[in-house]
């Protein structure tokens, strides 16, 4: 391929993508190893071959053989990177995050002694079986026994053994000593939200004797945060009953008293609906949905949503309450998402003090010349009387 834009900088950079009006050739079978020159016939980069808008996979822009010593490379600056950045007493974690650790498409997370293999994209999936072994070694030093395959898209994802015995249908990983239950067959990303360990975290610290409503709950790891934090009452809403089941499972599994948790399965705008007319106030709520914005098309009516999310929640937010407040789509950024809860606030005349900004943590990096690889936006801020 040729390069015919002036991309040379970003790639240099180390940006994992080249578009397909960026460069000039024939499109070989997707997995295929391209050598990529300018229009001088330097050489720029080596990558995957892909189908569709993105048109190579960027693996490495030195003038080396794309091969199992690169990937053995890539992933032990990975193992290196989570070796000095994961707290203690957890046992959940990003082992390799795609295009922020130079292996774009390819994400491995570890659960205990299981992890997920997720491969986006047809090139990824292509060196299906390379992947595994280039992680079998770094994996079995974690004690991992065995690994779960994710390939595919919404409505169409495939799970498939890698190798070892396949998991059971939930396993109970660590995380900060909070122990959570996850479904790595059925659950939502790889199993559970791993990126939001930040705010589990910071919740906790701040649940001591706090009426808590913990909104799209998911499995529950805020609620069960919260609860070993100390908060008097826990309500745990999502609208998938699959999805409470787990998170009072959760619950379960961090020997927390059943009477201090609520757990609905409801929609969350008819419960914020009618928690407002029965009067409810909670001095902390979690208001973490599914992305608002897949697309770029999506962006306006998303932030009208979380918008009326946000209002929602304040009025149901105690005086000096705390609202965490969380976007995990890249069409949103952190900038936009401050606007939409500063502007709700406005509306509701309830001043918002922000105490926190975060993206996802340490174990999810991303390369400075990739700002694509940015999408959760949390904001943790203080509902002032």
């Amino acid at each position: 391929m040729v390069l015919r834009r002036k991309l040379k900088r970003a790639l240099a950079g180390g940006h994992p993508w080249i578009y397909r009006d960026a460069v000039t050739g024939p499109t070989p079978p997707p997995g295929t190893i391209v050598r990529v020159t300018d229009e001088r016939g330097r050489f720029v980069a080596r990558g995957l071959s892909e189908p569709g808008p993105i048109a190579l996979r960027v693996l490495t822009t030195v003038d080396e053989p794309i091969d199992e010593a690169l990937l053995a490379r890539r992933i032990e600056d990975a193992v290196a990177l989570r070796r000095r950045v994961l707290p203690p007493q957890t046992d959940v974690f990003r082992l390799v995050h795609g295009e922020g650790d130079r292996l774009p498409g390819v994400v491995c997370d570890v659960y205990g002694s299981c992890a997920t293999l997720s491969l986006d994209g047809a090139a990824a999936t292509a060196w299906r079986e390379r992947w595994l072994a280039a992680l079998r070694g770094p994996l079995s030093e974690y004690g991992v026994e065995s690994v779960l395959v994710r390939t595919g898209r919404r409505g169409q994802r495939v799970v498939e053994p890698g190798w070892g015995a396949a998991p059971p249908p939930t396993v109970t990983v660590t995380e900060h000593g909070l122990r959570l239950v996850v479904d790595l067959h059925k659950g939502q990303k790889t199993g559970m939200f791993i990126d939001h360990r930040a705010g589990r975290h910071r919740i906790r610290g701040l649940a001591d004797g706090a009426r808590v409503l913990d909104l799209y709950a998911y499995i529950g790891g805020f609620s069960a945060g919260a609860g070993l934090g100390g908060a008097a009452s826990v309500t745990t809403v999502d609208v998938a009953a699959g999805a409470i089941a787990m998170a009072e499972k959760t619950w379960q599994a961090n020997a927390l008293p059943p009477e201090r948790q609520t757990a609905v399965a409801a929609d969350v705008p008819e419960f914020l609906e009618q928690a407002q007319r029965r009067g409810e106030r909670y001095d902390v709520i979690i208001a973490d949905p599914p992305s608002f914005a897949p697309n770029a098309a999506s962006v306006r009516a998303a932030l009208r949503s979380y918008a009326k999310l946000h209002r929602a929640c304040l009025r149901l937010l105690a005086d000096n309450g705390w609202l965490l407040a969380a976007t995990c789509s890249s069409h949103v950024d952190a900038a936009t998402f401050d606007g939409v809860l500063a502007e709700a606030a406005a509306k509701e005349r309830r001043p918002l003090q922000v105490v926190g900004r975060w993206g996802a943590p340490e174990d999810h990096p991303r390369i400075a010349a990739f700002p694509e690889g940015d999408y959760l936006a949390v904001v943790l801020a203080r509902a002032l009387s």
